[in-house]
């Protein structure tokens, strides 16, 4: 085994655990000295990953998060209570597009996380900098929402559902 597969070795273990790897472990299953992990770990690192040391061993830091992409329709007027259930359920709101007919496919990156930045994006709106992008296409638009779980993601499209801004897929028939 090279190093470099060793390394990717070492990022899938790490990964995949549900505890932190001790790196006498890692050093025991490649076969190597304990120094060997720490340089491993410094290059890996080096390479982007975000690796912690903790008392119990190595653990790294990447958000456990899945995204889902909803289709809405809702009034200007309810932008901010759209926003705010979705951030208030543990959802942040990546994006909005549109599909307009005539120039295609329109995204606006949003990253909202918090009522606060909810109620800038708001402020932003009421200034008359701009209209809200669903404007141009009666209403309908989408949101790429990210989540820590796909069960906060249902909870999400459940609330949508509720409140009547999901805009449900036309099942065809046979």
């Amino acid at each position: 085994m090279t190093g470099s597969e060793r390394r990717d070795a070492i990022i899938k273990q790490i990964r995949e655990s549900r505890t932190p790897v001790p790196g006498k472990s890692l050093a025991a299953a490649y076969d190597v000295s304990r120094q060997v992990i720490v340089q491993d770990i410094a290059l890996i690192r080096a390479a982007g990953y975000d690796i912690m040391a903790t008392n119990r061993g190595y653990i790294i830091n990447e958000p456990a998060a899945v995204s889902r992409v909803f289709k809405v329709k809702h009034t200007d007027a309810q932008v901010e209570e759209e926003l705010n259930s979705i951030v208030d359920l543990g959802g942040c709101v990546r994006n909005v597009m549109v599909n307009h007919r005539v120039y295609g496919h329109m995204e606006a990156e949003l990253n909202i996380t918090s009522r606060r930045k909810t109620a800038d994006f708001i402020r932003d709106l009421r200034s008359g900098k701009s209209s809200p992008l669903k404007n141009i296409t009666s209403g309908y638009h989408y949101h790429t929402v990210e989540a820590d779980s796909e069960e906060t993601l249902d909870l999400i499209g459940e609330m949508l559902r509720e409140k009547g801004f999901l805009v449900e897929e036309k099942k065809e028939r046979a």
